[in-house]
């Protein structure tokens, strides 16, 4: 599944490609992908007809497109986009043979480029939302991410005490961080040294800061290659792969050495998900003894 960085990069070519663009017409060819939308796909057609794209957002791993309201009076709605598993949003010009897995089909007033979502497996899914230029109601609960300017590293940590789980459970709940899937959980905690079974009540704020640079570097350095493409399921708005996944340290690396001390990297299921780290970089925390509990006396 895309997380923050594919999702961003498709975010910064919808920006270069759609925005400041007037919507011409909306082609519905697989009701799926418009689940969310509940008024319909008629509904969702007729909703974006004469809108224009004011600009491309993020917020974790779903994007929106804020839009110019056609009536002065309306409230300014937004496109909402989540690409699930395989989903993709792809520029193309109107001559470009149909994908097998197009569902909804956008053109444009300027007759230029058409925006498509293609989705191949029809997990992922677009809708308006009413009211939802600034932030889209339905992704509200969703925290903010590392690379957001207002991401609060001190409530992340005081959050992080307060938990008292297993730190990449942690890392990957949307309502803490978003956007952190599991090949960048796994990649930023080898990068600090943490393992995953790790407890949140035993990180230092020290620990926790190296985290957290750990995880914007990662992302960071995944975003300058566009992204990670394992298969043809993600690509930019291209059509492009991305080549993170030839600097990975710790995912998909089963019983390669370890980049930094040569030692055979492992493979555990944590989360019905594979996790890899280090052995050796990344000790297994030892188990909390359980307190004694005696009974008083008398």
């Amino acid at each position: 599944m895309p997380e923050l960085p594919e999702v961003e990069v498709v975010r910064r070519g919808l920006e270069r490609w759609v925005v400041g663009r007037t919507i011409a017409s909306v082609e519905v060819t697989h009701p799926r992908a418009v689940r969310r939308h509940t008024a319909g796909p008629d509904d969702f057609a007729a909703s974006l007809k004469g809108a224009r794209v004011e600009a491309a957002m993020r917020r974790g791993k779903y994007l929106w497109l804020p839009l110019t309201p056609r009536d002065a009076d309306a409230p300014e709605d937004a496109l909402l986009a989540h690409l699930g598993m395989s989903g993709q949003l792809l520029v193309n010009d109107p001559a470009t043979p149909r994908e097998k897995h197009l569902h909804v089909r956008f053109t444009f007033t300027d007759g230029g480029r058409e925006l498509w979502f293609v989705d191949q497996r029809t997990f992922g899914g677009v809708s308006v939302e009413r009211g939802g230029a600034v932030l889209p109601p339905s992704i509200a609960h969703i925290a903010r991410d590392v690379l957001d300017p207002l991401f609060d590293d001190d409530a992340f940590h005081a959050a992080l005490r307060r938990r008292d789980s297993e730190l990449k459970r942690a890392l990957l709940d949307q309502s803490l961080v978003s956007g952190i899937g599991n090949i960048y959980a796994d990649e930023a905690l080898w990068r600090s040294r943490l393992h995953g079974a790790r407890s949140t009540a035993t990180v230092t704020k020290p620990q926790t800061a190296l985290l957290l640079a750990s995880v914007r570097d990662v992302m960071n350095d995944a975003l300058a290659v566009g992204g990670t493409s394992f298969d043809s399921l993600y690509v930019n708005v291209n059509g492009e792969s991305g080549y993170f996944s030839r600097s990975l340290d710790a995912y998909g690396r089963e019983g390669e050495p370890c980049n930094r001390c040569a030692t055979p990297i492992r493979r555990i299921t944590f989360m019905n998900r594979s996790s890899y780290f280090c052995t050796k970089c990344q000790p297994t925390p030892r188990p909390r003894r359980t307190p004694i509990v005696r009974p008083v006396a008398g």
